[in-house]
């Protein structure tokens, strides 16, 4: 059984249909660019979830282990190769 989609519009005025309680709008998120290049390589939830914590760079990634950015909601294990091989370009690694 599917929820109806329901008419919404965001705060910048862009209309949308969404089914989910998600507030997110498609719209301004296809707008963003990221502002480090690690992040582009995430998927939109796993990019939210960074910059919520204002993990912008590698070497503030570098300050946290695997399991602490597990917890975060929205970046799953998936995730994770592309977190280190980044960091590995970078010769940093993430925290034991």
């Amino acid at each position: 059984m599917r929820k109806e989609a329901n008419l919404r519009t965001c705060k910048e005025g862009h209309t949308f249909y969404k089914s989910s309680d998600c507030p997110t709008c498609p719209i301004c998120e296809n707008q963003k660019v990221p502002n480090a290049e690690f992040l582009s390589e995430l998927s939109a939830p796993a990019r939210r979830a960074l910059e919520r914590e204002n993990i912008l760079s590698l070497i503030q990634l570098s300050g946290y282990s695997e399991k602490e950015l597990l917890d975060l909601h929205g970046l799953g294990p998936s995730s994770i190769p592309k977190l280190r091989k980044a960091l590995e370009s970078a010769g940093l690694m993430l925290k034991k």
